[in-house]
């Protein structure tokens, strides 16, 4: 986590690696302590309704995860995609390296 942080709603980190770790580590814990075990639930919980049009959301995840929405998955075995799309769908783009990826993924 960044010294400084300028956005109140949002942590900020100094090495995209550490924001990776974040989300993963995020995306693990809804599994294994609140039993999301869906993308729609995963997804949902993420980016409620009242705040995301949460359907395309899910839709985009599930895609890039190769997986139905409701299908029951195993969340580690899916974490590099669902962080890709979820970076994408966040940012626009995704600007991080395999690399990165991978390095914030084994660090969660």
């Amino acid at each position: 986590m960044s010294e400084e942080q300028t956005d109140s709603a949002f942590v900020q980190f100094d090495d995209p690696v550490y924001g990776i770790r974040a989300l993963a580590k995020l995306l693990k814990n809804y599994q294994a302590r609140y039993g999301l075990n869906t993308i729609q639930e995963i997804i949902t919980r993420w980016a409620p309704p009242t705040e995301n049009i949460t359907s395309n959301y899910v839709k985009h995840v599930a895609e890039v995860a190769g997986v139905h929405p409701d299908q029951e998955i195993q969340i580690v075995d899916y974490l590099p995609q669902i962080v890709i799309s979820i970076i994408k769908h966040e940012n626009g783009s995704q600007p991080y390296t395999v690399d990165q990826i991978e390095k914030g993924i084994a660090l969660a």
